[in-house]
């Protein structure tokens, strides 16, 4: 082999099975098992998946704007572990605590579960299919809607797919339990977000629009990110379709912070 046939097979392999490096740590794995707590017999209390189900996404939507009080997403099957363990819980875990889940949390607005990296690294890391995973927790867990991030004409990945492609991966994410789609686009790009608006709306799914923020608009010096830009863009979210708005509070940390606000 030449030098460059070489770059490109160790870059192949890289990219395919990961980095080989050792780990800088001298960490063993714990041996204290997990108390995984008792769920009662029976099936879980009735969620909000259930007014979803019924009524349909539009439903939905104002079956939360008229709901009194908080609700809350649990981002523990996704989010928390994508940003502190690089997504590397494992379905057997996750399972295992989702009874409990179904049983006691059944009031969650949604659990986010799915999308962002824990399609590629579950195939890639975890030797597992993605698929698998959301076809068996929404067996555990049939009354809280489960959530996912789409990254607009990106889909699950990290380049932009055929529009073709995203429209069908929406349509089999929700058949295989996927209800809320969380579009996403870190730039607030439109034409990226709107395929994906329009690609989880004709699926079925709750489309939820996320605007990024970030900086301060109560900051006149700001003048490129102003209120005003803000409100041109939830206005063009709206007018594209979308169930709800979210605000994705961008930090320098890998977390963000997420509000929402039906818009139908």
């Amino acid at each position: 082999m030449n030098r460059k046939t070489i770059t490109v097979k160790v870059g192949g392999h890289v990219m395919v099975n990961g980095p080989v490096t050792p780990i800088p740590v001298k960490a063993k794995p714990t041996t204290i098992d997990a108390i995984v707590p008792q769920v009662p017999v029976g099936e879980p209390p009735a969620g909000f998946r259930d007014i979803l189900l019924r009524d349909g996404p539009e439903a939905f939507a104002k079956a939360v704007r008229n709901h009194q009080g908080l609700l809350l997403t649990d981002t523990t099957f996704r989010d928390a572990h994508q940003s502190l363990l690089a997504t590397r819980v494992r379905t057997h875990d996750l399972k295992l605590i989702s009874p409990y889940v179904a049983h006691n949390m059944h009031q969650l607005f949604s659990i986010e579960n799915w999308g962002g990296a824990t399609f590629d690294v579950a195939m890639r890391f975890l030797y597992e299919c993605p698929w698998q995973r959301l076809q068996e927790m929404r067996e555990l867990v049939p009354n809280i809607p489960f959530q996912m991030l789409l990254r607009g004409a990106n889909a699950v990945g990290y380049t932009n797919y055929p529009d073709n492609t995203v429209y069908k991966f929406c349509e089999v994410a929700k058949e295989n339990g996927m209800d809320i789609f969380r579009v996403f686009d870190s730039l607030n790009y439109l034409p990226n977000m709107i395929l994906g608006m329009e690609a989880a709306g004709n699926a079925g799914g709750v489309v939820e629009a996320a605007i990024s923020y970030t900086g301060d608009v109560c900051d006149p010096l700001r003048t490129k990110y102003s209120l005003d830009y803000y409100l041109a863009l939830a206005k063009e979210l709206v007018a594209a379709g979308t169930h709800i708005l979210c605000i994705k509070v961008r930090a320098s940390c890998p977390h963000t912070h997420t509000h929402r606000a039906p818009v139908r």
